[in-house]
């Protein structure tokens, strides 16, 4: 099973495919993840995509495919995978359709104004990348993790302002993303009006509609 889940920063996408890889037994693939690490390498590739990552630009196409492709090619993907964060453009979409065939897309559907509040919120652990928020998921100790005793960190990207131009982007260069798969891939479309709705009602949504779709045959439970 090969899945998308699509969304603007600060939908959930991590969340749900963390949910996801659990219930279902596949990768999870996050190009945040794949950047951020090259970044704290130092990697040739972290060099070249910190400039885009710190000002909320998206990083260009042929380096996001390079790192795709690489990551795809690992054995843990054989069984599928959930792709998080990829494609963000129509030349991403055609370049991945030459390689694989997407099963579905989640389309995860979140006002402007709770992606803020999320967002604006988040810290991360600088050590081991941990993530918490100010709002509904508090350290025990403020400022420290809980998992490592590393520092919290209010991401660059994690801003308002920053967050706003996320946003726009976003909107901008990914909606015909959409209308080119509309014709091509079934979509499972998740409602978000609630800050605090527990992702395990979107999780449990989307595993109906998977099976209604009979895309759930490669989960732990069949």
């Amino acid at each position: 099973m090969k899945l998308v889940i699509f969304g603007p920063p600060g939908s959930g996408k991590g969340t749900y495919a963390s949910r996801l890889k659990s219930e279902l037994n596949i990768a999870t693939i996050s190009t945040g993840d794949i950047f951020r690490e090259a970044v704290k390498q130092g990697t040739e590739l972290g060099k070249r995509i910190k400039k885009y990552l710190d000002t909320g630009q998206l990083v260009p196409d042929e380096t996001v495919i390079k790192a795709v492709r690489n990551r795809i090619a690992k054995p843990d993907c054989e069984k599928g995978f959930i792709l998080d964060g990829f494609p963000r453009t129509v030349e991403q979409a055609k370049t991945l359709e030459k390689a694989v065939k997407i099963d579905v897309i989640i389309k995860l559907l979140v006002p402007k104004q709770i992606i803020i509040e999320r967002l604006s919120n988040r810290r991360t652990c600088k050590s081991c990348g941990a993530i918490y928020n100010l709002r509904a998921l508090k350290p025990e100790k403020e400022g420290i993790c809980d998992k490592c005793g590393g520092p919290l960190i209010q991401r660059k990207d994690d801003t308002i302002p920053v967050i706003k131009e996320r946003f726009q982007v976003f909107e901008k260069q990914t909606r015909p993303l959409m209308e080119y798969y509309e014709s091509k891939v079934p979509f499972i479309n998740v409602t978000c009006n609630d800050i605090d709705m527990p992702p395990e009602e979107a999780i449990e949504q989307i595993m109906k509609e998977l099976k209604k779709l009979n895309l759930t045959r490669t989960s732990r439970s069949d």
